[in-house]
């Protein structure tokens, strides 16, 4: 059986974004979205617990007979950070660990347009990325606040579960708080970071209704507040929180959103046509006083038409988003039409245009 450090090692020389360890098949790396099964044996069950036990604490495998999986970060080798779930499955253990990048990206690195990053000065209010699994959210999150704590004297607290980016102070102060270790739940979390004097707050995740309540209650008190949802689209983002809701509670939440919410940035990662690594696709949403309108209204099925004639105020389709990378010569025109939400709005928007030649 191959060590766990010299796995670890391949998948950072490599580039890999992912590393699985699962009974039945030999070790597994993610490399530029695709699955890479490695030339070496078949793990058994007494591998995966080896595997497990060398980077897993006894608490952690505790919480694993206890409740089926656990998550944490740690770091191999002082500077490279891995989030790492342990999990069964068929009664053996399972392992996915990823690779935390070891630098942090600017927000013009990934692509963010200007107008999402004069969200970071705002004083308050909420800011949602979303988008699947893997799809670089915590990346994006992770990049807007170290521009923030760069650019400003804020008080930034986060909710994480786990922590993945470790931040240091620079010109304001960051502590990173991690769910099961310094707070037992986001929710929880959230309500005593309010009485921390912060004026930034990231919560991973919105998973369960007290932590959406909380965290729109944050915004409204004079709080710039960050977190995550697994949608697509802003319209999708606006339901899945007011449906979160009970039905006498929507109307209010509907309120509530349509003056707290700023923006929601929704992303998926592509893989570039030269073959170095992913490139991210955006739909960008700006709260204007039209969206504000349309959320209050329950009529969140016509925002789609105002990001698309909303360029002025910095909104951007996923269509057009892929479109730009397709022209630029980044993506193939399979992408754009495998990942658009209306894939025939995208080839009105290609027209006869070719892309130019690859970077």
């Amino acid at each position: 059986m191959t060590p766990m450090e010299d796995l670890l090692r391949l998948v950072i020389d490599e580039g890999g974004s992912d590393l699985h360890l699962s009974v039945g098949a030999p070790p597994t790396v993610r490399l530029h979205g695709d699955l890479i099964k490695l030339d070496l044996p078949t793990l058994n069950s007494a591998d995966t617990e080896t595997l497990a036990r060398s980077i897993a604490s006894e608490t952690h495998l505790q919480r694993v007979n206890e409740e089926g999986s656990v998550d944490f970060g740690f770091t191999f080798r002082e500077s490279n950070r891995f989030r790492v779930s342990v999990y069964r499955q068929k009664g053996h253990l399972g392992l996915a660990l990823r690779l935390v990048p070891g630098k942090l990206m600017t927000p013009e690195q990934i692509g963010l347009p200007a107008a999402v990053r004069e969200l970071l000065h705002l004083p308050r209010g909420l800011v949602l990325v979303t988008g699947p699994t893997g799809s670089g959210k915590t990346t994006t999150l992770a990049s807007m606040l170290d521009a923030i704590n760069t650019q400003s004297k804020s008080h930034i607290i986060t909710i994480e579960d786990p922590i993945e980016y470790f931040h240091d102070h620079r010109s304001g102060i960051i502590n990173q708080r991690e769910v099961g270790v310094d707070v037992p739940n986001f929710a929880e979390g959230l309500r005593r970071a309010l009485r921390q004097d912060p004026d930034v707050i990231l919560v991973g995740e919105m998973r369960d209704l007290e932590t959406m309540e909380t965290a729109i209650t944050a915004a409204e008190t004079g709080h710039l507040v960050f977190s995550t949802l697994h949608t697509t689209g802003a319209a999708r983002t606006v339901d899945r929180i007011v449906d979160a809701f009970p039905v006498g509670q929507q109307e209010m939440i509907r309120t509530q959103l349509s003056t707290n919410l700023k923006a929601v940035i929704s992303q998926i990662l592509l893989p570039r046509l030269d073959g170095k690594g992913r490139v991210a696709a955006f739909e960008i949403m700006i709260n204007t006083p039209s969206i504000a309108a349309l959320i209050r209204d329950n009529k969140t099925f016509r925002i789609s038409n105002d990001i698309l004639t909303g360029s002025k105020y910095g909104m951007i389709s996923l269509e057009a988003s892929l479109v730009d990378l397709y022209l630029a010569g980044v993506i193939s025109r399979d992408q754009v039409t495998a990942k658009a939400q209306d894939p025939q709005a995208a080839l009105q928007l290609i027209g006869s245009q070719q892309p130019r030649k690859l970077r």
